[in-house]
């Protein structure tokens, strides 16, 4: 089990590490290993409270598949393990943001100072326009 909070932890069932080889340049060597990490969190299966599984679905946003399947690429280091953790760490992170529940908006009315302000402006642009399209006299 993996703990986000003291209440909700990760299953490492629901995760599946896949070690595959990581593109752009390395030399040799990232021809020969594969140190990269592909992360596959399966979110539908996961036991996670509802809210938290549609936030992280909105957070997830291209890493989710349709099967309802988070992929998490982690190629920055050399080695497999640092990338393992690396992947783990963001996974992490992504579940914690989708914890946090955004507070509701309040729709709000524009003051009446503030409509009148933007009114004075439209009229002020449309005399400077309406002045440009006036001709001067022919005198």
């Amino acid at each position: 089990m993996i703990e986000i909070t003291p209440r909700i932890a990760l299953s490492e069932d629901d995760i599946e590490l896949a070690f595959v080889r990581a593109s752009g340049p390395g030399g040799q060597n990232v021809n020969k290993v594969s140190s990269a990490v592909q992360l596959r969190f399966n979110l539908a299966g996961a036991a996670l409270p509802d809210g938290v599984k549609t936030r992280l679905a909105r957070l997830a946003g291209q890493r989710l598949t349709r099967e309802g399947v988070i992929v998490i690429q982690a190629q920055r280091f050399r080695t497999q393990e640092r990338n393992r953790e690396d992947a783990l760490d963001r996974l992490v992170e992504l579940v914690r943001s989708a914890l946090v529940v955004a507070p509701p908006r309040r729709p709000t009315r524009p003051t009446l100072a503030s409509k009148e302000r933007r009114l004075a402006a439209k009229d002020r642009r449309g005399t400077v326009k309406s002045l440009r399209r006036t001709r001067p006299d022919a005198d």
